[in-house]
């Protein structure tokens, strides 16, 4: 006898393989382990090629956006950042947009992890949704819930789609709360990022190891998103009369010297902040990561499909 073996079952309607209307179930496997006749596995990889590629470039332009201020000398002659991210900010908004709706589409052009195209899409639509208005809950001293979907999705639909993740909930949050302006592109890349390296976390066995290592992740990038999103308007902040003049940045100035301001500026103006949003990551992943891991891996294995092997049985 032949048996199937895919999980979570082989069939879903009845075990027998025929659903209630004698129709064979569309959750039956498609392809033994040697025989791929459509190429499907092989354009899913390609697929997962491209879409890395096309995250690797929107986080490339990314940085680049971050960093320009210190890489180009004539941004010296800028007098305010309102200015100086006048021009930059759209077109950064519409590149990192635009690359992520693309590695979106090249994402489900072919199944996502063994996800359906179209439930990968309702997945990511619901998800973005909810976490936007999460963003409606008052923060605490720059703790916020935003974080803990974008790790989650992440560490268990991979890097790609924790970085639409991330990009996304800012965007359509921004929407909602009225949060457009030149900074809103470099939440979203930063966000982006969160949800990007949480698809590289290792996949313990143990529920508990992997809660713990999340929660150190959420910990590590409570500090990071300060640390990064500082650097937007950093370089174009003027001392007042009579300021401590060593905080801020000095067009011509070495770069040991830049690190030195910039640490003294991050530690005087937004460690605090940066603390209360790292305690508040923890805490949302000790107490809600393992509910909602176990949730959203289900909601995976349950829509997943995986190719076969040919068992014996007697």
């Amino acid at each position: 006898m032949r048996v199937p073996r895919s999980l979570p079952y082989p069939w879903c309607g009845s075990r027998r393989g025929i659903d209630r209307i004698g129709i064979p179930s569309m959750q039956e496997p498609l392809y033994p382990d040697s025989q791929d006749p459509a190429g499907v596995l092989a354009s899913g990889a390609v697929s997962g090629r491209m879409s890395a590629v096309i995250l690797g470039l929107a986080s490339l332009i990314g940085l680049a956006g971050f960093l320009y201020p210190f890489l180009l000398p004539a941004v010296g002659v800028v007098n305010s950042e309102t200015e100086a991210h006048a021009t930059l900010a759209p077109v950064l908004f519409s590149v990192v947009t635009g690359l992520s709706l693309v590695a979106m589409m090249v994402t489900i052009a072919e199944d996502h992890g063994g996800v359906a195209r179209s439930k990968t899409v309702a997945l990511l639509g619901v998800l973005v949704a909810l976490d936007a208005t999460l963003r409606l809950v008052p923060s605490f001293l720059g703790a916020s819930p935003i974080f803990l979907l974008i790790m989650l999705v992440g560490a268990v639909f991979g890097a790609s789609l924790g970085f639409q993740m991330g990009t996304l909930t800012i965007l359509f949050s921004a929407f909602l709360t009225g949060g457009i302006g030149p900074w809103l592109p470099f939440q979203m890349l930063v966000a982006g990022w969160v949800g990007l390296t949480a698809g590289w976390l290792p996949r313990s066995s143990s529920p508990r190891l992997r809660v713990a290592i999340l929660a150190v992740f959420g910990a590590v990038w409570g500090l990071m998103f300060g640390l990064l999103l500082n650097l937007w308007f950093w370089p174009f902040t003027a001392p007042g009369a009579g300021a401590e003049s060593s905080l801020y940045w000095v067009p011509g100035s070495g770069a040991v010297d830049t690190l030195e301001r910039y640490a003294r500026f991050y530690l005087v103006t937004s460690l605090g902040f940066d603390l209360f949003r790292a305690a508040g990551n923890v805490v949302l992943v000790m107490v809600l990561g393992g509910p909602i891991l176990r949730l959203l891996e289900r909601y995976r294995q349950r829509f997943s499909w995986q190719p076969w092997t040919e068992i014996q049985t007697d």
